[in-house]
């Protein structure tokens, strides 16, 4: 059975990718999400990594925003996805990178102990702005508050350069400068670009479902092509 691993950003849950996991479970994908804020890029590396280990076969592992870092420093993966994601390559990190727009950054908020949290409506501009307001809603009211750090985590590894990789472009993206995502796409196999914004998991789940199901259909290409720069409305 063709498996898939989905892989949330920061401040994010596994939940998020319930619409695409419940459409890929229904085309007989095996789907696990895992759970991050572990404290640390490492730790939640670690745990993606033991998600992967468990499977039968390499999965094809897609990562969104943050979770781009994540997946970077995973092995034994068949096909890796950044979903308007960070791609860092030796001693980068997402925050080196670039990091979070001005717009996102004026959504945390800091708390007594040290985590931060976004504050619900600005969240909702920055991340589901292009959403239906019931399923922005929905998404805003899932965020969790999020350990310090790990936007600086270096990943020790950078497999987009042996692993076949595809990169997605939200060309309305307000959280991740699509500027930015552009030039990191550019590191890998091949490049679809989407007129939405940063979560099109909830609000396009269609797209998402579509290009896991391609790609996992490709997976005897060599370099995970989806046929060069496309563009979706």
């Amino acid at each position: 059975m063709a498996s898939a691993v989905l892989v949330h950003g920061l401040y994010h849950q596994p939940e998020h990718f319930i619409q695409v996991a419940e459409g890929l479970r229904t085309a007989g994908v095996d789907v696990v999400t895992p759970e991050l804020h572990r404290g640390s890029l490492t730790a939640d590396t670690a745990a993606v990594q033991a998600a992967v280990d468990a499977l039968a076969e390499p999965p094809l592992v897609l990562g969104h925003s943050y979770g781009g870092s994540v997946i970077t420093g995973l092995r034994g993966v068949g096909r890796l996805v950044y979903l308007a994601a960070f791609v860092p390559d030796a001693h980068e990190s997402a925050a080196s990178l670039g990091g979070s727009s001005p717009q996102l950054q004026s959504a945390i908020e800091s708390q007594s102990d040290g985590s931060t949290r976004l504050q619900p409506s600005r969240a909702v501009d920055a991340l589901y702005a292009d959403c239906p307001e019931h399923l922005a809603a929905w998404a805003a009211g899932l965020l969790r508050a999020q350990g310090a750090g790990c936007g600086r985590g270096v990943p020790e590894r950078q497999s987009w350069k042996h692993i076949p990789s595809a990169y997605v472009v939200c060309a309305e993206d307000r959280a991740i400068d699509p500027g930015l995502q552009r030039i990191m796409a550019a590191r890998c196999g091949s490049v679809q670009e989407w007129q939405t914004g940063h979560s099109p998991f909830v609000g396009r789940p269609e797209l998402v479902i579509d290009l896991v199901q391609k790609l996992l259909d490709a997976s005897n290409t060599p370099d995970g092509a989806i046929g060069g720069i496309t563009s979706t409305r």
